[in-house]
């Protein structure tokens, strides 16, 4: 009977050793210090990811901005079809007048000096 007696005694404080030892263990500041050592761990990476996200954002604004003012400019680019159309028939405008002027310009040599255009036209007659 004694080593029954013994036996029980021997489970209840094993188990009430269990137990303390359990408590312990999940006890709140032990928690609390588990807490902390995963946070110093695993700071510095989140701070790493951190300025890496910063720096892709800067990055990726810069390529939106530019992105933005090359479609401004094409659509400007569009809307200066106008103007183009306008300087074109400015230009054409100025040949016509310059073919103008060019074409009286050859009627008045010819009607001022008409023994000037035969004596050209002698010389490269009798060259031959």
């Amino acid at each position: 009977m004694e080593d029954q007696e013994m036996q029980l005694k021997v489970k209840r404080v094993s188990d009430k050793f269990t137990e303390s030892m359990y408590v312990l263990a999940n006890e709140p500041s032990v928690a609390l210090y588990r807490l902390q050592e995963h946070v110093r761990r695993s700071l510095p990476e989140l701070v790493q990811h951190k300025t890496d996200m910063q720096s892709w954002e800067e990055q990726s604004q810069g390529a939106i901005y530019s992105v933005e003012y090359a479609c401004s400019a094409v659509k400007s680019m569009a809307n200066s079809t106008l103007y183009f159309k306008s300087i074109d028939g400015l230009l054409r405008q100025a040949i016509s007048m310059k073919e103008q002027i060019s074409n009286s310009q050859g009627r008045r040599k010819r009607g001022v000096e008409p023994g000037a255009v035969k004596e050209a036209g002698e010389k490269h007659g009798s060259g031959l």
